[in-house]
Formats: structure tokens, sequence, C-alpha cells
């Protein structure tokens, strides 16, 4: 009894370490993927840097195995940013990191977007009721005989 109770345990601890060894193996991947994905190819062409794919790319295939490297070595997410950010600037994220001067990349549009719509409301409604008064009070132009012949005038010059 003893003994099936050992083989018992010790075959719980090699599928408990297998499960381990499997999760560890995938995270890797998944990391790689993840950073991989919230990164730009420096080379111009707009494209994120798993995805680049015009022939002849000189940087992508470099930056790739950087960043194999890095994730091999077990740093951060955010550590590997900062290592790509100090080798090829700031263009080389997706997307800005949240803090500091960045949040204003974030923050700008949002309240160019509500100063913008505010601005258009308020001159829509200006103009709106700038109309309303001038149609209002305008003045009648009382009968005149000048009158007509500046209307014959007007019509003549714009006939085709």
């Amino acid at each position: 009894m003893r003994n099936l109770l050992r083989n018992r345990v010790l075959q719980m601890v090699f599928v408990f370490t297998i499960a381990l060894a499997t999760i560890g193996a995938g995270s890797t991947d998944e990391k790689f993927s993840s950073i991989g994905h919230k990164m730009m190819c420096v080379c111009g062409c707009g494209q994120i840097l798993l995805e680049c794919n015009h022939v002849g790319c000189p940087d992508s295939d470099r930056m790739i195995k950087e960043l194999r490297a890095q994730v091999a070595s077990g740093g951060s997410d955010t550590s590997i940013f900062n290592w790509f950010t100090a080798k090829y600037g700031p263009t080389v994220l997706a997307a800005p990191i949240r803090g500091g001067f960045d949040n204003a990349a974030w923050i700008t549009p949002v309240v160019v977007f509500i100063l913008a719509l505010g601005g258009t409301a308020l001159l829509v409604r200006r103009w709106k009721g700038r109309h309303m008064i001038a149609v209002a009070g305008a003045p009648s132009i009382p009968y005149s005989p000048d009158n007509d012949a500046v209307r014959e005038r007007i019509r003549r010059e714009t006939e085709y």
C-alpha cells in the first residue's frame, strides 16, 4: 500500500512539473507576440513590427531578433519598451506609454475635439440668432422709379 501511495505521489509531481513547463513555454511566445504587436517597424512603412511584410525591409528582421533576445532575457514589458525607445526613439511604440508628458498624446485629441464641438455649437447659435434678428428687423425698401432702373440694370448684367 505504501508503494502504491508513493508511486501516485511521484506521478502527480511528474504531471505537475510537466504542466508548469508547458505553461512557461507558451508564455514567452505570447509575450513576444504581445510586445511585437505594440511596436512599429522603424523603416518608415508605418506597419506593426511583427506584420511588416514589404520586400527588402532593412529593419524588421534585425528588430525581431532583438525583441526575441530581450524577451528571452526575461525583462518586463516596460523594460523592453524602454530599451527599444532608447535605441530607436519613441516612434518605435505603436501607442505612447501612459505617464509623464506622453499623457498629452492621449488627452490633447479629446480636449481639441470637445473644444471644436463647443465652438461650432456656439458659432451656429450665434449665426442663427443673427439671422433671426436681421430678418425680423429688416427695413423694407420703399418703391421709387430709381429702384426700378437699378433692378433693370442688374437683370441685364446678370443675363447670359
